[in-house]
């Protein structure tokens, strides 16, 4: 639908977006680590690290030598793996666009317990949705959709640059984006879309991201703040002047008030 490429909101808060910064080096180096261990670590890796409802849930006991962490870590663990450079890249991308102002927005140590409870809830909703399924969940998209959602609250008429079906080049207010890309994740998990993509972990993250950002963010911080990331301003509303009646002088009547000269029939 639209490629997001560089926002015009500047850092108020924060000088700069290490935890942003921290999360796509760690998610690109869990990619080269499992790319580069060969098609049987990548599986092995997706097998034991990944989000399997069914394996959650007690309903399929894991094959002893997939088993690296408890399976309760998975809620977390399967966020950090990508299942190619596609998908690690567009969401490092929109994490990359949209993540530094909700860090700024929160501070980096509730930004870092956002993101990660993003994530849990992408894989919570997830498994309520495919209780048995047995399809590892992989991808960071759950944890994206909640900063997505955050930064929709939060900085809904900053302009941005996107790229509309991913070749003509938009400097928009950010609402027009962010709503259209919210909707398309509501209306492909309605429609039961395409299966590669976990639209119910897209959704889960999305709740949980605009639910957090109205509880996590740093005191002071406006909601749906102007289209240059502050809150619009108060109208400078002019007041007529007062008129200030003139001193007499010379015993010259006032020309209003008291002692002004009455008009007469």
């Amino acid at each position: 639908m639209f490629i997001p490429l560089y926002d015009t909101n500047r850092l108020r808060h924060i000088r700069l977006q290490y935890v942003t910064i921290g999360l796509i080096a760690v998610n690109a180096l869990a990619y080269l680590a499992t790319t580069l261990g060969g098609e049987n670590f990548t599986n092995a890796a997706v097998l034991g690290l990944g989000f399997i409802p069914s394996v959650v849930h007690d309903k399929v006991e894991l094959s002893p030598e997939f088993v690296v962490i408890p399976e309760s870590l998975s809620y977390l663990t399967y966020s950090f793996l990508h299942a190619d450079i596609f998908h690690l890249g567009g969401n490092m991308l929109f994490l990359w666009v949209f993540g530094d102002n909700v860090e700024d927005a929160l501070g980096h140590i509730r930004y870092l317990i956002f993101y990660l409870l993003c994530a849990v809830a992408g894989a919570f909703f997830q498994g309520l949705v495919a209780w048995d399924s047995q399809v590892p969940l992989i991808g960071a998209s759950g944890a994206i959709a909640g900063v997505v959602a955050a930064y929709l609250i939060l900085y809904p008429r900053v302009k941005v640059w996107v790229l509309a079906f991913a070749r003509i080049p938009l400097r928009i207010p950010a609402f027009i984006p962010l709503i259209l890309w919210i909707l398309f994740q509501v209306v492909m998990f309605a429609a039961g879309g395409e299966n590669q993509i976990s639209w119910a972990c897209h959704i889960g993250g999305i709740i949980a991201g605009s639910i957090l950002v109205l509880v996590l963010r740093s005191r002071g911080v406006p909601l749906f703040a102007g289209a240059d990331g502050e809150p619009d301003p108060t109208p400078n509303v002019k007041q007529p002047p007062v008129p200030v009646e003139p001193a007499a002088s010379d015993g010259a009547p006032a020309q209003w008030g008291r002692g002004a000269a009455t008009p007469r029939d």
